[in-house]
């Protein structure tokens, strides 16, 4: 599909690699659609690119429900779905105060996996009433999971549980969906510079950088941008998880 052509509604956008894609595809001639459950930053980010905001939590069915039915009316059509919604904890299995208490780890479940699902099955069906385009297709769903999902370290059960998960079911969506003619594509990104590690000091920074391999950077989430705007361009990508991480293999 032409990015130019493109409607898409993505998740977690108001910050982070989700507010990076959001800026690129606007950037790019696509309409978008942003979700999240932070309003003031959606509504801003919005604003400044020209796009929807949707006030949307990822984990409840009948919020994503409203929010696909919502965008598909202010765009007139919704041909992607960019999920990039999520949290991290770093939480070891036992430690000094006991077992890892199971709520975060639920939550992280929650938002990572089944949040992301959650987007991708609503969306999946609003795709399925388009007319196909020139080449057959009706759209494409990109999820995000991480490196994590194939070598988590320590402390990181939860996310790489999570993760893990998003990676599982992206072949078995794309059976799924051929039917429909809707591609399903998985990032997994290294270690990125987005909000989440920005609160840490700068020392912590440019250890974690040093560790990746080629280039020895953090990401910058304008290249996780590009990479899904290639996705939605490149037609013959499907039903694959795609590791963007300069060769980082964490220990």
């Amino acid at each position: 599909m032409d990015i130019k052509s493109t409607a898409a509604v993505i998740s977690g956008a108001a910050s982070g690699l989700g507010e990076a894609t959001a800026r690129h595809f606007a950037a790019q001639g696509a309409q978008v659609c942003l979700l999240d459950r932070d309003a003031t930053r959606g509504r801003a980010v919005a604003e400044e690119i020209g796009a929807h905001f949707i006030e949307t939590d990822v984990t409840d069915s009948a919020s994503v429900e409203q929010a696909i039915d919502v965008a598909r009316e202010r765009m007139g059509a919704l041909t992607t779905a960019v999920n990039c919604a999520g949290i991290a904890v770093g939480i070891k299995t036992t430690g000094r105060e006991g077992p890892h208490p199971l709520e975060p780890f639920q939550r992280t479940i929650d938002i990572n996996l089944v949040g992301s699902f959650n987007v991708a099955r609503v969306a999946a069906a609003a795709m399925a009433r388009n007319d196909p385009d020139a080449r057959g297709e009706r759209g494409v769903i990109i999820n995000t999971a991480s490196i994590a999902a194939f070598d988590g370290q320590r402390g990181q059960a939860a996310y790489a549980a999570s993760k893990g998960g998003v990676v599982g079911m992206t072949l078995p969506m794309a059976r799924d969906l051929a039917k429909d003619r809707i591609r399903v594509m998985t990032i997994a990104p290294g270690i990125f510079a987005t909000p989440m590690l920005a609160g840490l000091p700068q020392d912590v920074q440019d250890s974690l950088a040093a560790e990746v391999t080629n280039p020895p950077r953090l990401g910058d989430p304008e290249e996780f941008a590009r990479l899904a705007a290639f996705i939605v361009g490149m037609g013959y990508l499907n039903g694959e998880v795609i590791r963007l991480d300069g060769a980082l293999r964490m220990r």
